[in-house]
């Protein structure tokens, strides 16, 4: 009976927060030329956000988590190679430029070799929400920015998605893998699309497909949308699978839910045999603005020779 109570609630803060924090939306930016994109990412914009968009990103800003994840596989030469994970950042009505632009420079302050976005990146079409993506354009990793569909993408033009952030410099990686590293010190990154994308002509998971001809002896980092994924990737021999969706519950008591969803797969860093799994509470916010023990997170990993 109390955890009903608390649902409820829960429930209608969620609701009322909601209604405040739509209450006044941006109109949307279908104008932008290219230039402007970079003159937002050199932080020289003179854009001012709305009121509303800048208490949503106060409200929940993600604060830096480092994970230190030891792979057997790993070059000597490779270890301590960093990667920057965010994810779940669901850029919409709420999550605008100033946010996005903020997220870059402190994913770029970390100066990581690789940076990954592993899905549920926005909540809307390309042509609404182009503006407030365009600082995208200066995440720089020396190795590259990856990025793996999520279930949101689905509902937002998944294809026009991808060939957008193309054209900012974000690789989608769909059924596929790339060599990181130089040459013998190196690592294989694959990606998958997500777990929801089977009911979509042209998508859908395929992990057999992204590894097919694959030296086994060679580490290999995963990036899946869902932490539920990592069933297949155990059988695949994956040393260490990158995923988020979950956003840690995001609301106390939402994460029995999200638990349950996943098997029990919520955050942090888990271990399935040889595989190691890491779960991201995410970056921004699906819905309110709100986090309720599950705060937002920008991950640092190290990764390690074991």
């Amino acid at each position: 009976m109390i955890t009903t109570f608390a649902l409820l609630d829960i429930a209608r803060l969620a609701r009322r927060s909601a209604r405040a924090a739509t209450a006044r939306p941006e109109a949307p930016d279908n104008s932008e030329p290219r230039a402007s994109v970079h003159r937002a990412v050199a932080g020289r914009s003179t854009r001012t956000a709305s009121p509303t968009r800048a208490r949503a990103g106060r409200a929940v800003r993600p604060r830096r988590v480092d994970v230190a994840v030891e792979l057997a596989r790993l070059p000597v030469r490779l270890d301590g190679f960093t990667i920057t994970q965010i994810s779940d950042v669901h850029i919409g009505n709420t999550i605008g430029r100033d946010f996005i632009q903020d997220m870059v420079d402190r994913v770029n302050e970390i100066c990581a070799d690789l940076i990954v976005i592993t899905g549920d990146l926005v909540d809307g079409r390309v042509r609404h929400l182009r503006g407030a993506a365009a600082p995208l354009a200066g995440l720089d990793a020396p190795h590259g920015v990856f990025f793996v569909t999520g279930n949101h993408e689905y509902y937002s033009g998944a294809d026009e998605w991808i060939a957008h952030l193309d054209t900012l410099g974000v690789r989608t990686l769909r059924n596929e893998r790339v060599s990181i590293g130089y040459g013998s010190d190196s690592f294989d990154l694959a990606g998958i699309d997500d777990h929801s994308a089977r009911r979509r002509p042209g998508h859908g998971a395929d992990l057999a497909r992204a590894l097919a001809g694959r030296d086994r002896t060679r580490e290999l980092v995963l990036l899946a949308h869902q932490p539920r994924q990592v069933k297949e990737a155990i059988k695949y021999g994956v040393g260490l699978q990158l995923s988020g969706h979950t956003h840690g519950g995001q609301i106390w008591p939402w994460h029995y839910l999200a638990s349950v969803q996943q098997g029990g797969l919520l955050a942090g860093l888990s271990r399935h045999g040889d595989t190691q799994l890491y779960v991201s509470r995410g970056t921004g916010y699906w819905g309110p603005p709100l986090r309720v023990l599950a705060p937002a997170e920008i991950t640092r990993i190290v990764l390690r020779r074991a």
